[in-house]
């Protein structure tokens, strides 16, 4: 089975279930440039302030746990035989270590993550986080990308919502074996009072306050308070 094969396999699995519907079909070029500007105007609006936090992975398909992937595919594919040759051509991959003095050390299996430039490894990935715990905050994932948003209450409810969603995200990612990025991660605001152009949220992840960005990047398109793309 090729593939190309397991990845028609799976889309149709997706696009068939209404309850699986919402796992985006990630291709390897990327959103198109209207998707990414309504993803991205959907964090603001003339009456809302809204604080959000842009998560990083670090090396998020390589840190896939093949096991508990194999978990979440059977509640798409029933098919155990299907499953474990799409985890097969995924997963089945070996190393060993050569010294300096040609000591070759005993053939090792790899447990966690894809082959380079495979064609599943983005939608495998988007199964793979598509049971994100719930949050207040609204969550927009795509692939590795991942944001959470809130947009109601006073800056310091903002805040105190954000810090625990990501005390939640961040146990969730521990337990599925995915490693955050926390020197990348930024908080940042977005509102249209020019009062408080200065401002800086506090978000709090881990014992530390999470660096502010007043102009972060999201799927490669940087955003300002207001969204008038800079």
């Amino acid at each position: 089975m090729s593939h190309c094969f397991s990845f028609k396999i799976l889309c149709v699995r997706v696009e068939r279930d209404p309850m699986h519907r919402s796992i985006a079909r990630a291709e390897t070029g990327g959103l198109s440039t209207r998707e990414v500007d309504r993803r991205s105007s959907h964090f603001t609006n003339a009456r809302h302030q809204a604080g959000a936090v842009f998560v990083y992975l670090t090396a998020a398909y390589d840190t896939v746990w093949h096991r508990g992937l194999t978990c979440k595919l059977l509640r798409f594919l029933p098919d155990r035989h299907t499953v474990r040759m799409i985890i097969e051509m995924v997963g089945n991959c070996s190393f060993t270590l050569t010294t300096g003095n040609n000591k070759r050390s005993r053939l090792r299996h790899i447990k966690n993550g894809f082959p380079q430039g495979s064609v599943l490894a983005p939608l495998l990935f988007n199964i793979y986080t598509s049971d994100l715990p719930i949050t207040l905050s609204r969550k927009y994932a795509y692939a590795d990308n991942l944001a959470i948003m809130h947009a109601y209450g006073g800056w310091q409810a903002v805040e105190g919502v954000l810090s625990k969603d990501m005390v939640t995200i961040g146990k969730y990612l521990q337990t599925w074996k995915l490693k955050l990025s926390t020197a990348k991660m930024v908080s940042t605001v977005f509102h249209l009072n020019n009062k408080e152009v200065k401002l800086e949220l506090k978000v709090n992840f881990d014992n530390e306050t999470l660096p502010f960005c007043s102009e972060p990047k999201y799927l490669a398109v940087t955003l300002n308070r207001s969204l008038t793309y800079p």
